[in-house]
C-alpha cells in the first residue's frame, strides 16, 4: 500500500517538475532565435507541441491510466489540466520582459496533447485487444 502511493506521488512530482521546467523557460526574457524568421517561428510552434505533449502524456500517466476505460478519465484530466496550465503559462509570459502572450500558442499547446493522448490511448487501445486474444 505504501509502494503504491510512493509511486502514484513519484508519478505527479514528475507532472509538476515538467511544469517547472515549461514555467522556467517562460520566464526568459529572450529566447535563442534562428536566423531566418519562418523557420525560428516553425521551431518554437514545434517546442510548444513537444512540451505540452510531454505534460498531457505525464498527467495521463499521472492519472493511473491501467485500462481503456481508465484511460479515458485520464485523457480527460490530462487535456483539462494542460490547458489550464497552457492559458497560465501565457498569463505568465504576459508579465516577463520582452516576452509576449499570444492565445494561438495556447491552440499548439493543446494540439501536441491532444496527439500525445491520441498516440498514449491507441497503445492502451492495443494493448487491451491483445489481452481479451
Amino acid at each position: 500500500m505504501r509502494a503504491l502511493r510512493l509511486g502514484r506521488l513519484w508519478r505527479w512530482l514528475s507532472v509538476v517538475l515538467w511544469m517547472g521546467v515549461i514555467f522556467y523557460v517562460s520566464a526568459q526574457p529572450d529566447l535563442p532565435h534562428h536566423p531566418a524568421g519562418t523557420v525560428d517561428v516553425i521551431l518554437k510552434k514545434a517546442g510548444h507541441v513537444v512540451e505540452y505533449g510531454i505534460l498531457a502524456g505525464l498527467v495521463f500517466w499521472a492519472s493511473g491510466a491501467s485500462a481503456y476505460e481508465g484511460s479515458r478519465r485520464a485523457s480527460f484530466a490530462a487535456i483539462a489540466i494542460t490547458a489550464l496550465y497552457a492559458v497560465s503559462d501565457e498569463v505568465h509570459q504576459w508579465f516577463v520582459p520582452g516576452r509576449t502572450a499570444h492565445p494561438l500558442d495556447v491552440a499548439f499547446d493543446l494540439a501536441g496533447a491532444a496527439m500525445a493522448l491520441l498516440v498514449l490511448r491507441r497503445l492502451f487501445s492495443a494493448g487491451g485487444e491483445s489481452a481479451r486474444r
